[in-house]
């Protein structure tokens, strides 16, 4: 049985068959609810809707606090046009912020101040940086607004990232020990293999449904195929990713199971968070031993698709990339690879032939 929605929440479709959301409690007034169902932004338009997003009281902060700075940021077009995730994030980092120095005044707020806030983060670099960016975003603002006369983050250094190769990729050991143990039928095999034959990141895959499927004509066979078309976003910028359908995937989709309007769902067919769902696929994993997330299955996709002979441009079409640098990686790689294969058989030769020749012919000399 699908989860049941939360309350007040009504959808509707209009006579262009086209899905909407709306907030409405009783017979009262309806609030159109934006964004895609499961995202971040619908949920936190739904969240305001319901008034249960706690918002601070300006009417009681005293002007020229760090408090009221944080409030009029807030209200800004920079803190409007972060993407939902980070204002999220941002907003973390900003209770612990409010509650320590909240009443301070912001005038008072300096270097050392700041580099006091990343060295307390020192045993933790992630978060360290993310404090760094959510106060750059707030004093650069209030610069740029001339609320204040100098940039205290600025000079500020990040944090060093460490070195090393990032998220484990996952191998076709891990692959087949996983399906082996979550055969069709499962959640837990459409969260692989919907990573697994589309790659988006995490935040995008717990959002791809059937709204998503379209079908398009392929130039090569001339056929209508189906294909998965959704924007992905990262640093800000839209990109429009294209996948086609795969056989081995339409297979796990119709076995299920998969949400109303996601293909990803928990026990009870509700969406889950990019959050909730890393934890979970993460513990599945690890019921089979591998200690790998999500992260590493789209690195994996990314391999084969190299090893497979995609282009550094093709890489960036199926992944979402705006730039060369990361498809490069995989490309490099799988063409070290390659060209490995290709050149042993030199390597035999060499040894095989002009180097124990000449060895034998410095034999016959020395014995002479």
């Amino acid at each position: 049985m699908p989860r049941p929605r939360p309350p007040h929440l009504h959808r509707q479709i209009t006579r262009h068959g086209k899905t909407v959301w709306y907030f409405r409690r009783g017979l009262g007034p309806r609030t159109r609810i934006h964004g895609e169902f499961g995202s971040d932004a619908f949920w936190g338009a739904y969240h305001a809707a319901v008034g249960s997003q706690p918002r601070l009281d300006k009417a009681k902060t005293r002007s020229g606090t760090l408090k009221w700075l944080y409030e009029r940021y807030r209200d800004s077009t920079a803190w409007a046009e972060l993407s939902p995730a980070t204002r999220r994030q941002r907003e973390n980092i900003f209770v612990g912020v409010m509650k320590t120095a909240g009443d301070e005044p912001y005038a008072a707020v300096n270097r050392k101040a700041v580099e006091r806030g990343k060295d307390a983060r020192r045993d933790r670099p992630a978060q360290a940086r993310n404090f760094l960016d959510a106060m750059r975003g707030l004093f650069r603002w209030a610069f740029v607004h001339e609320l204040i006369k100098a940039d205290p983050t600025a000079g500020v250094q990040n944090p060093k990232r460490k070195k090393g190769p990032g998220f484990k990729p996952w191998t076709e050991e891990d692959v087949d020990a996983y399906q082996k143990r979550y055969p069709l039928g499962t959640k837990e095999r459409v969260w692989l293999d919907v990573l697994l034959y589309t790659g988006p990141r995490r935040g995008d895959v717990v959002k791809l449904g059937k709204q998503h499927e379209q079908l398009v004509l392929d130039p090569h066979t001339r056929a209508m195929i189906k294909v998965i078309s959704f924007k992905t976003e990262k640093g800000g910028e839209s990109i429009e990713v294209t996948i086609p359908i795969l056989p081995v995937l339409q297979a796990t989709l119709d076995a299920g199971p998969t949400g109303e309007l996601t293909y990803i769902c928990g026990d009870r067919g509700n969406p889950l968070t990019k959050e909730s769902f890393g934890n979970a696929f993460s513990a599945a994993a690890r019921e089979v031993g591998i200690k790998k997330s999500a992260h590493g299955v789209r690195k994996i996709a990314a391999t084969t698709a190299a090893d497979n002979g995609a282009t550094v441009h093709q890489l960036m079409a199926i992944f979402g990339w705006t730039t060369t640098q990361m498809a490069e990686l995989y490309t490099k790689e799988s063409n070290r690879k390659r060209l490995a294969r290709e050149a042993v058989h030199t390597l035999g030769r060499s040894l095989g032939s002009g180097t124990l020749k000449s060895n034998q012919d410095s034999g016959r000399r020395i014995g002479t």
